[in-house]
């Protein structure tokens, strides 16, 4: 780094490099390659003009990297006797400002109480008129030269045939349309339409660069104009991602795209995506909860695919085909759609209550499965039934096994009695307990049901890192982007209803009889869980396996 004396700061958990002077820009070369966030993004489908982003991108790749950005710090500092007017990310600058001398004489034609704009420069640009050179006109009506293009390739080839078949090589059908001229006609007018094109053309391109030569006199002021109000909020974004962690600023990151309502909170970091399959591969290492939608903006027909990550709240009413709003950062809003959801843990306490959700739509699936299977199998016994009815061939109904209906029942009874000498075995284990102990015992039965998922959900939670989804975005990122879990509050808004007083209303079930369903729910769980310990050998006294 050449002994220049950078500041760094805690930026988003990882040490970065601080932009914070008109000399940190200076020396930007000098700055230690490993140390930047970004080392190449693209120059389209960011917040940041795209104009100012081309100019930038200096071979034109449509890629912006590390040494294009030190070239357009070294290009800023050479045009500006004071590169400190960067951090205003303004496209207004003082005329005497300018240190180069040809800018300088044009910003003087053009300044307004000594400062120049980007807006009187393009004025200036919109406004330039040349001597154009004539248009030569046409030697034949529009639609004569139209019905010529549209018969030229039949009409040649019915020339071509012509010769043929005067030669005897070919034969033309009689009823074969042919052309209301001779060849020689017909080539004539070919001849004046392609001579008339060419002049034209040649008269339109002349125009053109004439054009272009006369308004190339403020281009390089429209380019210092454009650089000069993106470049800092282009280092805020690549050598660092502080409009990213600045949540308290107005100005979002260059790749925020905007906000996605949804399940009564507000998604704001939502992302463009560009290309779904890099986003399969790369997006499930971010270990963010992320929701991708297609959206459609009716008025307009503009389409947009993004992935918003959901940082807060609860996850069980979000699924694919799912219907929201997106609202662009210019306000416009889209019709979204849910099309891919990659499930990840969003807090401890969405972890701790996973296996029970888990296991609530386990037993929820199955008893839909009993009763779809049970209403099949009665329907078919019904039918099976009518057919026998209505068939006298059809053999009698099978007699009634006792024996096997016996045996079914022997079999229910011994589970119950297992079950039951479990439970008693548990009870007596239990008698002598001290209050303490049974809080002890619910603690490390909620441990094992909930445990695991919690340690897997703290794990992800602290990993969560921004760079894959960017990564899929044809950034390459250089330093982790991690979303902590303060962090990942900010990210994603939740509802917040006043406190209001609600009408009276007959309810279905009283409260009581609701907590009576609950508690047994709960002790019959208990009790499942303690007597599988039992029979795994622990022991309730001193609370440990033999």
């Amino acid at each position: 780094m050449a002994g220049y004396n950078w500041s760094f700061a805690n930026v988003g958990g990882v040490t970065r490099v601080r932009i914070q002077s008109a000399e940190d820009i200076r020396h930007l070369g000098e700055l230690d390659k490993k140390m930047w966030t970004v080392l190449s993004c693209p120059t389209t489908g960011l917040e940041i003009s795209s104009d100012s982003l081309s100019l930038m991108d200096l071979d034109g790749d449509g890629k912006l990297r590390v040494e294009e950005v030190i070239a357009t710090a070294n290009y800023l500092c050479a045009a500006l006797k004071e590169p400190k007017s960067l951090f205003e990310q303004s496209d207004v600058i003082d005329v005497e400002n300018i240190a180069d001398e040809g800018l300088r004489v044009i910003g003087d034609r053009l300044q307004e109480n000594g400062k120049i704009s980007l807006a009187a420069v393009q004025a200036a640009i919109d406004a330039v008129t040349i001597e154009e050179q004539a248009i030569p006109a046409a030697p034949l009506e529009a639609d004569v030269i139209a019905a010529y293009k549209e018969k030229s390739a039949e009409y040649t080839a019915y020339f071509e045939q012509e010769k043929l078949q005067k030669l005897g090589l070919a034969l033309i059908p009689e009823d074969a349309p042919k052309p209301g001229m001779t060849e020689k006609k017909f080539l004539e007018m070919g001849k004046q339409i392609a001579d008339w094109e060419a002049a034209k053309a040649a008269a339109e391109t002349a125009n053109a660069d004439a054009l272009a030569a006369a308004k190339a006199e403020f281009m390089p002021l429209r380019k210092l104009l454009l650089i000069h109000r993106d470049f800092y909020r282009l280092l805020r974004n690549f050598v660092t991602l502080e409009d990213f962690y600045d949540r308290d600023d107005a100005t979002v990151a260059s790749f925020e795209a905007g906000t996605l309502i949804i399940d009564q909170r507000a998604c704001k970091l939502c992302i463009r995506v560009h290309d779904m399959a890099k986003h399969d591969a790369q997006a499930p290492l971010s270990g963010m909860y992320l929701i991708y939608c297609n959206c459609v903006n009716q008025k307009t027909g503009k389409t947009a695919q993004i992935v918003a990550a959901m940082t807060q709240g609860e996850v069980s009413n979000l699924s694919i085909g799912k219907n929201a709003v997106f609202y662009d950062n210019d306000g416009l809003d889209y019709d979204a759609t849910v099309t891919k959801i990659i499930d990840n843990p969003i807090s401890i306490r969405q972890a701790f209550w996973t296996p029970y959700r888990k296991f609530s739509k386990w037993i929820e699936e199955k008893i839909n499965k009993s009763a779809a299977e049970k209403d099949a199998k009665a329907f078919g016994d019904l039918t099976a039934k009518a057919d026998a009815a209505t068939d006298p061939n059809a053999e009698k109904q099978q007699a009634f096994d006792i024996a096997k209906f016996a045996g079914i029942f022997a079999a229910i009874g011994m589970a119950l009695g297992m079950i039951g000498a479990a439970l008693v075995s548990v009870a007596e284990g239990m008698s002598g307990f001290h209050w303490w102990q049974y809080v002890i015992v619910f603690v490390c039965i909620l441990l094992v049901i909930s445990g695991p998922s919690m340690i897997m959900a703290y794990l992800k939670l602290r990993r969560r890192n921004l760079a894959p989804v960017l990564n899929a975005n044809g950034w390459a990122i250089n330093a982790d982007a991690i979303i902590s879990v303060p962090f990942g509050r900010t990210l994603t808004e939740q509802v917040a209803f006043p406190i209001v007083k609600l009408p009276k209303v007959k309810k279905g079930m009283t409260a009581w009889k609701k907590w009576l369903i609950a508690i047994c729910s709960i002790l019959v769980g208990l009790a499942i869980v303690c007597g599988i310990l039992h029979l795994c050998g622990f022991c309730w006294h001193c609370l440990c396996f033999h």
